[in-house]
């Protein structure tokens, strides 16, 4: 059975009893407009808590320790600058600042890393990222995007939208405001081709989908399946890693 230990709130000796075991959770989120409804901080808030709870549950059934890192606040969300309130990181950026995070562990004699992703922006540089440091640093480097593991035909993420508006008032309803309702305007789809244009964000104001059908009772079905279903990935990642 392993333990769950706070790496911002364990002191030098503990981190160095625990860290060449361990596993290394790190949650990455955002902070950037969330459309007129939702705090800038939604993406490293849902990341953060997923991650935690999910370590929560997984500790008890866990081949190892489990070292959580303090959440990154910042993603990689340019896209998002026109509305205001959002602080980016490029996506170069990142990738530095999640590659000094895998450096300082695996100096220290740390071998897993888990990078728990809550920003669809980060995707790709996660990715990027995992591949690189395994082979720079010698660790082994999983990452996943904490949405993944709700069945695909349950949700829809969205951004600031149904989803995660139900999941922030599952989380932190304090800092939810009264969501808009509005006529959604058409949009044409390509087919298997991701479009980045700051006309389709201005086209829908900044948020996707339906933000006024979101429901608490909800957010907290669907945060509860999160963290079950990342404390199963964590206790198979401590197997395998």
């Amino acid at each position: 059975m392993g333990a769950l230990l706070r790496w911002a709130e364990a002191d030098r000796a503990t981190v160095r009893g625990v860290l060449s075991e361990a596993l290394v959770l790190v949650p990455v989120g955002a902070t950037e407009q969330h459309g007129p409804h939702l705090p800038a901080g939604t993406d490293a808030f849902l990341a953060a808590a997923a991650c935690e709870r999910a370590a929560e549950l997984a500790a008890p059934r866990s081949g190892r320790d489990l070292l959580l890192a303090p959440p990154i606040p910042y993603g990689a969300s340019d896209h998002h600058l026109p509305f205001n309130g959002t602080l980016s990181l490029s996506p170069q950026t990142l990738l530095h600042v999640l590659d000094d995070l895998a450096r300082s562990i695996a100096v220290q004699g740390g071998r897993r890393m888990v990078v728990v992703n809550g920003h669809g922006g980060n995707i790709g540089v996660c990715h990027a990222f995992a591949g690189a440091a395994s082979t720079r640093h010698g660790l082994a480097v999983a990452h996943t995007d904490y949405w993944r593991v709700l069945e695909p035909d349950d949700v829809v993420p969205g951004h600031a939208g149904e989803f995660e508006t139900s999941m922030m008032l599952a989380v932190r309803a304090e800092l939810v405001q009264k969501p808009p309702g509005r006529e959604l305007p058409p949009q044409r789809k390509v087919v298997d081709v991701d479009i980045h244009s700051e006309k389709v964000w201005r086209d829908i104001d900044g948020y996707t989908d339906r933000p006024e059908s979101a429901a608490e009772n909800r957010g907290r079905k669907w945060f509860e399946e999160i963290a079950s279903g990342l404390a199963d990935r964590f206790v198979t990642l401590a197997e395998v890693l």
